[in-house]
């Protein structure tokens, strides 16, 4: 019986031919958003795997939003319940960085012969950098856009075909859109959730969150001013109600409301959920600034987790293929995001002809230029500081709190909440 197994193994080895069990390896995969992404995922990991019949992707319970995804991989950081990836909000890289959570993946793009060709430029490498650690691969990247309601605009008395360019344009025409009354709304600025559409603000007046060295909070500043007395008059004279993330997408798809604000992720389930009920237009989002204003990058990154060899090589292979060419031809098309890989972008085999045959999703891509970095706030504290700027832009929506009351406050809260140097 030992001699018969011993031939059998030889022979195992010399043909090649071995059990699943053994071939396969099983890559635990958690992810954000499934309201985005879980069409993504699956078209995404099914392809992987046709090419890749050894390895499976087996996906986790996703989070429902950023926050919540880094808020789980922090419990479950070094258990047995700890996925062997996940895709992180960009603004939450940092975390993972500064507690030596997940792989480096710096020594295995330097062993790579090919990542430029693979359309991996540094710029693009750069979104999920955290100091001289590459954190992760992005894999999902956005900007905030202008979607409106043309039938709206035009009742309103405004040219569909011209869009607001600036804050005082898009607030009196969302006031004048209010003003037909039939519960109509003028704006939904998506302020819920997490600081990125505040920073889009913020960066768009030329802003920072805090000072170069990181010791004190600089959006209290004339910027950050701005940005909150914008908020209060999108409430005061923009026709802004007070309306949940899910409200407000509810009724924006319902055509009674004219203009919304949020990123373009959204753009694929905005698309369908309108359908034929009204003509849908986008456009750039204004700058309070014009000449020095910028946006913030959002979106997230894949990352490794795992420390077992043996599933390091199967992860890196499907942290390039969901953030490569083929993953971003998927992205684009199947949420809104803009273009994370540059081959993507350029190749008429992905993405290369999407663009003309897809106008609502030209607002985003061009606007990419002005991208910048979601800013990650250090320390331990980053969800606290991002909720305590969200409660207080929550006070101005309320019209509980003057924009300096409410800024004054945020400053406060956030430089008791910033690590002590």
């Amino acid at each position: 019986m030992k001699r018969l197994s011993r031939t059998l193994a030889a022979l195992t080895l010399a043909t090649g031919i071995c059990s699943p069990a053994f071939a396969d390896t099983t890559l635990n995969v958690h992810y954000p958003m499934p309201g985005f992404f879980k069409d993504v995922m699956a078209d995404i990991s099914t392809k992987f795997m046709e090419e890749n019949p050894g390895i499976t992707v087996n996906f986790v319970s996703p989070s429902a939003t950023y926050e919540e995804g880094i808020q789980t991989i922090m419990r479950q950081s070094g258990t047995s319940e700890m996925p062997d990836m996940t895709f992180t909000g960009l603004n939450r890289l940092r975390i993972l960085a500064e507690r030596n959570i997940g792989m480096d993946m710096k020594p295995l793009i330097d062993a790579e012969a090919d990542m430029k060709a693979q359309g991996f430029t540094d710029q693009i490498l750069s979104l999920a950098q955290v100091g001289n650690r590459q954190v992760g691969l992005a894999f999902a990247t956005s900007n905030p856009i202008m979607y409106y309601n043309a039938d709206l605009v035009q009742a309103a008395g405004g040219n569909p075909d011209n869009p607001p360019q600036t804050w005082d344009e898009l607030i009196e025409l969302g006031g004048k859109i209010k003003a037909l009354g039939d519960s109509n709304e003028g704006i939904d600025f998506r302020w819920q959730g997490d600081d990125w559409m505040f920073s889009a603000l913020l960066f768009g007046a030329g802003g920072a969150m805090l000072s170069e060295d990181e010791k004190k909070v600089a959006f209290d500043g004339p910027e950050g001013l701005a940005a909150f007395k914008l908020i209060d008059r999108m409430v005061k004279e923009g026709g802004m109600p007070v309306l949940t993330k899910a409200a407000g997408e509810q009724a924006f798809a319902a055509g009674k409301v004219g203009f919304s604000l949020q990123s373009t992720g959204g753009l694929r389930n905005t698309i369908k959920n309108v359908g034929d009920k009204f003509d849908l237009r986008t456009a750039k989002i204004p700058l309070i600034n014009a000449e020095t204003g910028r946006l913030p990058t959002g979106g997230n990154a894949v990352v490794i987790l795992t420390q077992d060899p043996d599933k390091v090589d199967a992860a890196w292979k499907f942290a390039k293929f969901a953030a490569g060419p083929y993953g971003a031809s998927v992205v684009v098309p199947g949420t809104g995001y803009v273009p994370n890989n540059e081959l993507a972008a350029k190749s008429d085999e992905y993405l290369g002809k999407f663009y003309n045959e897809n106008p609502l999703f030209n607002a985003g891509l061009s606007q990419m230029s002005l991208m910048v970095p979601w800013y990650a706030f250090p320390g331990s504290n980053g969800v606290k500081v991002t909720q305590t700027i969200v409660d207080n832009l929550s006070r101005v929506v309320e019209q509980s709190a003057t924009p300096e009351e409410a800024l004054g406050d945020a400053s406060k809260e956030v430089q008791r909440l910033l690590p002590r140097k």
